[in-house]
């Protein structure tokens, strides 16, 4: 069969949402937050197990492929954007409850713990499998799947799928046997899962209650013999990596760096060992090219790879024999771009349209339902609204202000970062405060929130994050997320401002509409310019 892809995987696709705490706390501690580089409380990246190899696999030249189910909401748009960063080919269907997230804490030394919602995964049965995705899984070279968020019954037909089509396999498992039979299926299909790979890449902690070894080279002897694997890998850490096969056995001490962060380390290592056997390396380059993989991830926040540091630092690393990455082709997978200015504006028009085209799906006739009983109860009570925010939503909140000002709802402009020195003052028990802000996490605005509450405001947040600290501390929340920035860089803000903009905006009209606003009074506010003059003829 022609192979239209070297790698396709299903599993876990993830918003992973970062924090940084000074130490991982046991159960009934606290601990607070400490802020990422620019202030941020929590980070928003693509993640996943299956995600993130496919992603380090796909930058070592690989042409990947992803499927499996996700939900049509915020985070699936947002992994889906990720995915077409990173050149991964996508089979989705989009039928899936919601999207899977994980929240995850970070400590300075990189250790981490990681709570996740499978969500959209866990609903992927096994016939779902053979009637949406059998053909997808017979066109690449490599099936990759996971035990960590799917149901065995979906892997164990995913593999059988490969089998029968002579598509080489490779499994990771990333959870302890125990809790795969609680919460994935039955001990039987968890046998079957490991019978069927030809590749197994456990984490230690799997591997050691599977065998009772403590030794990572042992584990995977003992692994192979078990199960006939052609040859079983185990990463351990900052000791490196272990494999068993029937040539070869060895450990490979890793690579010294700074960690930052562990997250997704053995899923990168993964992605480099699959890319090595692609490429034919020898059993010790194929460790030393995950080892390296796994190395430049832990240099990073987050588990998904820098698409302008990673790939020159996994070299920077690799010390083992050289070879060529293979070059995508045109087509199904679209390579990185190498300028990130090359039809940066047409790039930037068109994705403002699609962002903005996704919003208006997302505008149902009850989205604004909360903040306008919000804002109508406040009113009648003889309450005010006021706009707020830092940085870029700042200028935002002065301009939604006046439309609203000008159309029905008497706004004011409150200043984001004086409102913690005394601008407060403008604000009385009972008003609503618009608080808008990309992340929801800012530190400014948090404080100033916190200074708007304690003294009796009613808080309509309007943010990107649907989890954000803002969404959580809101009486009634606008979520007004984009996935792409649609900006040379990626990350300047350009079309978050668009959709604050177009939301608000429409804010204003269904306030207006239900107010019943006429010709005659919007003069009487804005009697002034050539809208005034036209307005004063009628």
């Amino acid at each position: 069969m022609d192979h239209e892809l070297d790698l396709v995987g299903i599993g876990s696709m993830v918003v992973d949402l970062i924090y940084r705490v000074p130490r991982i706390i046991a159960s009934e501690e606290k601990v607070i937050l400490s802020p990422h580089e620019g202030h941020d409380v929590v980070r928003k990246l693509v993640g996943g197990v299956t995600l993130n190899h496919l992603a380090w696999a796909g930058l070592l030249g690989l042409r990947v492929g992803i499927f499996g189910k996700q939900g049509d909401d915020e985070f699936g748009r947002f992994l889906r954007a990720g995915m077409d960063r990173y050149g991964i080919d996508k089979h989705l269907t989009l039928d899936g409850a919601s999207s899977s997230f994980a929240h995850i804490f970070v400590d300075p030394q990189g250790s981490r713990a990681i709570y996740m919602s499978p969500a959209a995964t866990s609903e992927t049965t096994g016939d779902y499998i053979r009637e949406t995705h059998a053909d997808y899984i017979r066109s690449s070279k490599f099936l990759s799947t996971e035990i960590s968020q799917l149901p065995l019954e979906a892997v164990v037909t995913s593999l059988q799928i490969a089998r029968e089509s002579n598509v080489t396999t490779v499994l990771d498992v990333d959870v302890l046997r125990s809790d795969a039979i609680k919460t994935l299926g039955t001990r039987e299909e968890f046998e079957a899962a490991l019978s069927l790979a030809d590749y197994l890449k456990p984490s230690k902690a799997a591997a050691a209650e599977i065998t009772g070894k403590i030794d990572a080279l042992d584990a995977t002897r003992q692994l192979r013999q078990e199960y006939g694997a052609r040859a079983v890998v185990i990463t351990d850490g900052a000791l490196g990596s272990a494999v068993s096969s029937q040539a070869f056995e060895e450990r490979l001490p890793a690579y010294r760096i700074t960690s930052i962060d562990s997250t997704g380390a053995g899923d990168a290592f993964l992605g480099g060992m699959i890319a090595g056997i692609q490429y034919g390396l020898d059993w010790i380059d194929v460790l030393k090219l995950g080892n390296a993989c796994g190395a430049a991830c832990c240099e990073i926040t987050g588990a998904t790879p820098d698409t302008k540091k990673s790939l020159s630092r996994v070299f920077e690393l690799y010390d083992g024999a050289q070879f060529t990455l293979r070059e995508k082709p045109s087509g199904r997978t679209a390579p990185l771009p190498a300028d990130p200015y090359e039809n940066a504006l047409s790039n930037f028009l068109s994705n403002a349209i699609r962002e903005l085209s996704s919003i208006h799906e997302r505008l149902g006739t009850n989205y604004f339902d909360e903040s306008v009983k919000l804002i109508t109860n406040a009113e009648k009570l003889g309450g005010r609204v006021h706009f707020t925010g830092i940085g870029k939503p700042q200028y935002v909140a002065g301009y939604v202000s006046a439309l609203f000002s000008s159309t029905g709802t008497p706004a004011y402009f409150l200043d984001g970062t004086e409102c913690v020195h005394g601008s407060a003052g403008q604000v009385a028990r009972g008003d609503v405060v618009v608080v808008i802000s990309n992340s929801g996490e800012t530190a400014e605005m948090r404080g100033s929130v916190m200074a708007l509450k304690k003294n009796g405001a009613l808080i309509l947040g309007v943010s990107g994050n649907p989890t954000s600290w803002l969404a959580r501390e809101s009486d009634a929340f606008l979520a007004v997320g984009v996935t792409n920035e649609g900006s040379p860089l990626g990350f300047e803000p350009r079309a978050s401002v668009l959709a604050q903009l177009y939301v608000l905006a429409a804010l204003s009209i269904e306030l207006q509409a239900r107010k019943r606003i006429t010709r005659a009074d919007y003069n009487a506010w804005h009697p002034g310019g050539l809208i005034g003059k036209f307005t004063s003829c009628d």
